[in-house]
């Protein structure tokens, strides 16, 4: 499974201004059905771990501060 080295080619990506994954919140987390949202260690915010976003969005839709981003890379119709 291919990691996620470089935060600006990935789909996901998180506001850690926004996030507030450090207080307890862990809903893009519960939500991903393919688990490829993790805590970032040294920062205790959300973060894309694994390249496999099937851009379902879910992560989106559902976080309360709205700090997470989905980039589609293509328009959907």
């Amino acid at each position: 499974m291919p990691l996620a080295n470089h935060k600006s080619s990935v789909p996901v990506i998180v506001d850690e201004d926004k996030c507030i994954a450090d207080k307890g919140c862990r809903v893009c987390i519960e939500v991903c059905p393919l688990d490829v949202l993790w805590i970032n260690e040294e920062t205790g915010k959300a973060h894309m771990k694994y390249d496999e976003c099937w851009y379902c969005m879910p992560c989106e839709a559902d976080c309360p501060t709205d700090a997470v981003k989905v980039n589609i890379p293509y328009l959907l119709s």
